[in-house]
Order: C-alpha cells, then sequence, then structure tokens
C-alpha cells in the first residue's frame, strides 16, 4: 500500500508556492520526499524556497508574473533548469478581482484570465511536452468551487475556474493514454488571504458559508495535502478530468 502512494524522489513544479494552498502544497510534496520548484511573483519567493531548504528539504525559487505571458514561459523554462526533470504540475497560483457584473472592467477581466486561466493553459501545455517523452506524468490543477456554480461579484473568477476544470477535462481525454493524468481538486472555502472578504465575522455571508459547511469550518491548506498526494501518486493512474471538491461536504449540503 505504501508504494501506491509514494513519490519519493520524484520532481515537481508548485506554482503559488509562497503562501496559502500552493505553500500547504508544496510542503506536503516535500514531506514526501519530492524536489519542489515553487513560483512567485516576488523576491519572497527565494526566502520561501531558502526556509524549506533549512527544514531539510529540497527547494527552488523561481520568480515571474504569470500573467505575462513571456514569463510564464520563461518560469517554466528556469523551473526545469533547477529540477532537471518535471513528474509532477501543480498550478496552484491566482488572483481575484470582485466587482458586480455589469460593471465589472474590462483590464481586471484580462488580469484574471491571463494569470488564472491562460498561464494554467500553457503550464499543463509545456508539462506535457515533457511528460510525453517518458510516457509518464502528474499534472494538477486548481478549481474551485466556482467551477461548479456561479459565485457573486467574480464573473472573470468564475470564468476561469470554469475554463480549468474543462481545460482539465479535455487534456485527459488527449493525454491519459500516453501515460499522463490530469486531475484537479476544487478547493472549498478556505481560510487563506484570497478569501479575507469573506472571513469578517461581521460579513453576513461569513455565518451563511460556514452553516452550509457540514464539517463547521473554513478549510486550511492542511486540507489540502492528502489530495494532493494522492494525485501525485500511483494511487490516482487510472483517474483521469477528475474535479475533486475538497470542501468540507459543502457541495452535497
Amino acid at each position: 500500500m505504501h508504494s501506491l502512494f509514494d513519490i519519493e524522489g520524484k520532481k515537481a513544479i508548485v506554482t503559488g508556492g509562497t503562501r496559502g494552498l500552493g505553500y500547504s502544497m508544496a510542503e506536503g510534496l516535500m514531506e514526501a520526499g519530492c524536489e519542489v520548484a515553487i513560483v512567485g511573483t516576488s523576491d519572497k519567493v527565494y526566502e520561501v524556497a531558502d526556509e524549506f531548504c533549512k527544514k531539510g528539504f529540497r527547494c527552488h525559487g523561481v520568480k515571474a508574473d504569470l500573467g505575462k505571458r513571456e514569463q510564464v514561459y520563461r518560469a517554466f523554462a528556469d523551473c526545469m533548469e533547477a529540477l532537471g526533470d518535471l513528474d509532477i504540475l501543480v498550478n496552484a497560483h491566482g488572483i481575484q478581482r470582485r466587482c458586480s457584473s455589469e460593471a465589472f472592467p474590462m483590464q481586471d477581466w484580462d488580469d484574471v484570465i491571463n494569470v488564472n486561466l491562460n498561464s494554467v493553459f500553457i503550464l499543463c501545455q509545456e508539462a506535457a511536452k515533457v511528460m510525453l517523452k517518458k510516457g509518464y506524468g502528474k499534472i494538477i490543477n486548481i478549481a474551485s468551487m466556482i467551477s461548479f456554480f456561479g459565485g457573486q461579484t467574480i464573473p472573470a473568477y468564475a470564468a476561469a475556474k470554469g475554463g480549468v476544470a474543462q481545460v482539465t477535462k479535455c487534456m485527459s481525454n488527449d493525454l491519459m493514454a500516453r501515460g499522463i493524468n490530469v486531475n484537479a481538486i476544487a478547493p472549498g472555502y478556505m481560510a487563506t488571504k484570497m478569501n479575507e472578504a469573506l472571513l469578517d465575522p461581521e460579513n453576513p455571508r461569513y455565518q451563511e458559508i460556514t452553516n452550509r459547511i457540514p464539517a463547521k469550518r473554513w478549510g486550511s491548506g492542511e486540507d489540502m495535502k492528502g489530495t494532493c498526494i494522492f494525485l501525485a501518486s500511483h494511487a490516482s493512474d487510472y483517474l483521469g478530468g477528475a474535479v475533486i471538491p475538497v470542501d468540507g461536504g459543502y457541495l452535497v449540503k
């Protein structure tokens, strides 16, 4: 049974690895024995990578603005240079912009779509090119509850996360017979910086959401580690195009 989940010595890229869910998944992969390149938007990525290395992990920091297409390609190339090979890709980066749909600024739309969808596809595509050469690989995208329903005041995020779910399914259809598993995790309501506008106990939405979660709490990065390791391991070899909710039961309430 241990061998099913064994990812010791695997090489992984985790975008958004400096904070929130990306940080926790990168940490989980390293705890399981992976060498990881984390991608972040600021010099903090080097500090976080150094902190991981001081804990005895193998970690590399790569700085890039994934909203700019040329930097997406460069970031992937830099990760590959650091790792030398690639077995696992986790696309955990993302941004949020909030405004009612009828007034949503087009610049915000472009920014969110570029970061949350376009760069995800490019990274999947680049990873697939590497993985196809050896007939093996695990691509893990981070979808959302918003992949299943519309949300409010986040039209660009909803469009992007719906797109991530569909790209995951399409790429799985194209790649699974050739040894590459493409799946997604759909986090529920997580206590992260991206959701800080909702985390105020005085916000009526906070109580509304909490009351609907059967687990009776918001999630954390720790809750993402197990599913990430499962999707990164041989235990998921017959799973393709799945969008797995990690949501404390929110969707089925």
